[in-house]
């Protein structure tokens, strides 16, 4: 089988937010450096950043603080965030906030005296959750585009990363095998620094809002490459998702928490509002509140004709929410439901993966050369990611990533050897679909969708949990007797379709492994059969790696190296550390 070769100083794979990001502050902290972007599908048209509706986390106005968004982010993620990331994010958003405004030219909401707008966002102290109407992602991936097409940055569209490739003599990352999906053929990128941004995205759930093409891909060649991940049963689900019915794909699709914000209604099906029966915030409660609850009125049979609650707006005057949120309401409209004026059934929809790849504030990893950031990463978040936290993360860390990557290099950066017997299994890993008879790959994808939604989803416990990893191992001997045509590989997209799916069967049985091992309930894990969340002064998160095929795992204490459960840090200057 023939490769291409390449080779740049600096790969970045994914495009959003992180990945963006990372290329610029690379390209000018050197611009002698050749820098290389690489991507699933389209540049600027995929990923999750794009379709960021509610916006951006930032303390700015008057009376917050870096030191509230800090303990806000803490007490939300349930004191599992590794807490020297959460503060570099806080800090980090007030820099990356006004590089975004004056240097990248996006235009963000503006009060009438000038400042920026912020909105309310659930789970936080105050509202200081800045954006462009309810379109926040459109305008920053937009720009940035703008930005990386005006410097000299390559670009690799349509390249499906499938393996991190090893140097030869172990001493950090070689490059990245790639599928050139346009011509069906092998590529290896040979680089002295590469940047993992691939996105993740919980798509093996039945309902979910990350676009298709996000299937786990980056965290599935973490784990063989040999890194380890954290907090892997931290799944996020968006209270939210458009319940649309069987003929749209907008099922799923977050109608964004500013519409709570504002004052939405929850309503079940016999019309009552009913988040005040399980939290004293109501609507306004935290992501993995809202979901519990919306999930036990579903369980309850309190719904609508489509199995969902309904999420109400009318109240606050149509012409009002139709100029507030013109997004959500025209997609509500292109579906047949009136969101300004009426009410849409909703349902939880997986959103955010909160773990992945362990990684340093300066975006490293374990592995010299290699670095991470955004939803690839874990620890940030901890047990829950604040709404408005998830593009600051993107966007504060792929920075970072940026100029480490270009002092890397000017540093120790040089292009390794690489193992190619690793290149060797690469290929043969995505070549064996093709040894196969055709199956129904969709079927099973869907299967895999029921069984993590049923078994491994909102509301946990021991038994379906065990039933759900017994289904996985099926599913994945069911992908292992599935093959695909082996015709045109050319935009053969149920190749792809076979390689998503192990990806996200993989994972799957990751996340379900972790969330077996948490015997408490923390932010998004929650426990029917440990519904208690332990004692927080010995919290502990997951750690999975993966040995000889087998997935390891353990339980690593957090570390409090900034502030300890019971005590805060805006009640006091001491402790803050200096940036």
């Amino acid at each position: 089988m023939r490769i291409d070769n390449y080779k740049t100083d600096i790969l970045v794979l994914g495009t959003g937010g992180a990945g963006l990001f990372a290329a610029l502050h690379a390209k000018k902290a050197n611009p002698s450096l050749r820098v290389t972007v690489t991507v699933k599908g389209l540049l600027g048209k995929c990923g999750c950043t794009r379709m960021v509706q509610g916006g951006y986390n930032v303390a700015l106005a008057a009376g917050d603080s870096v030191e509230r968004h800090f303990m806000d982010t803490i007490e939300g993620g349930k004191w599992l965030p590794r807490q020297d990331l959460a503060w570099r994010l806080v800090e980090g958003a007030v820099e990356r906030v006004r590089e975004l405004e004056n240097e990248i030219g996006c235009f963000f909401d503006r009060n009438p005296d000038g400042t920026l707008h912020s909105k309310a966002f659930a789970g936080q102290s105050f509202d200081r959750t800045v954006h462009k109407a309810d379109l926040t992602g459109i305008e920053i991936i937009n720009r940035l585009m703008e930005q990386v097409r005006a410097l000299d940055i390559d670009e690799l569209e349509e390249h499906r990363a499938i393996e991190l490739i090893p140097a030869a003599d172990g001493s950090g990352i070689a490059g990245v095998l790639f599928i050139d999906m346009r011509a069906g053929t092998y590529r290896f990128i040979q680089a002295k620094a590469v940047l993992l941004a691939t996105g993740a995205g919980p798509t093996m759930y039945r309902y979910h809002t990350p676009s298709g093409d996000k299937t786990c891909d980056g965290l599935a060649m973490a784990l063989r490459y040999g890194l380890k991940l954290r907090d892997m049963e931290m799944v996020q689900f968006h209270p939210t998702g458009l319940l649309g019915g069987p003929d749209t794909r907008m099922t799923g699709t977050v109608l964004e928490e500013g519409l709570r914000g504002a004052g939405g209604y929850l309503l079940n099906g016999d019309g009552e509002r009913f988040m005040a029966n399980y939290d004293k915030r109501g609507e306004r409660a935290t992501r993995d509140v809202v979901s519990r609850g919306i999930y036990a009125e579903m369980r309850a049979g309190r719904t609508g004709p489509m199995g969902g609650v309904y999420i109400q707006m009318s109240h606050l005057g149509a012409d009002k929410v139709a100029k507030t949120f013109p997004g959500m309401v025209n997609r509500c409209k292109d579906c047949g439901f009136d969101l300004a004026g009426g009410k849409v059934e909703v349902v939880p929809t997986a959103h955010y993966l909160m773990g992945g790849v362990e990684f340093n504030v300066d975006g490293s990893t374990a592995s010299p050369g290699l670095y991470a950031a955004g939803e690839d990463c874990g620890g940030v978040h901890g047990a829950n990611r604040l709404g408005g936290n998830g593009v600051a993360n993107s966007t504060v860390f792929g920075g970072i990533a940026g100029d480490s990557m270009a002092a890397y290099v000017a540093k120790s950066g040089q292009w390794r050897d690489p193992d190619t017997r690793i290149i060797e299994r690469g290929v043969e890993r995505a070549e064996f679909p093709f040894s196969r008879r055709t199956g129904r790959i969709h079927e099973l994808r869907d299967a895999l969708s029921q069984t993590m939604w049923d078994d491994v989803g909102v509301l946990r416990r021991r038994d379906a949990m065990e039933h759900g990893l017994s289904a996985i191992a099926g599913h994945h001997a069911a992908l292992r007797d599935i093959g695909v045509a082996d015709g045109d590989r050319r935009y053969n997209l149920t190749w792809h379709d076979w390689l998503n799916l192990e990806s996200l069967v993989d994972i799957s049985k990751v996340i379900t492994l972790a969330a077996l091992a948490r015997e408490n309930s923390r932010g998004a894990h929650y426990r029917e059969d440990f519904p208690e969340a332990g004692d927080l002064h010995t919290s502990s998160y997951t750690r999975v790696s993966a040995q000889d095929g087998e997935i390891a795992l353990e339980m690593v204490p957090v570390s409090f190296d900034i502030v300890k459960p019971g005590e805060s840090l805006i009640q006091g200057e001491a402790g803050i550390p200096q940036s």
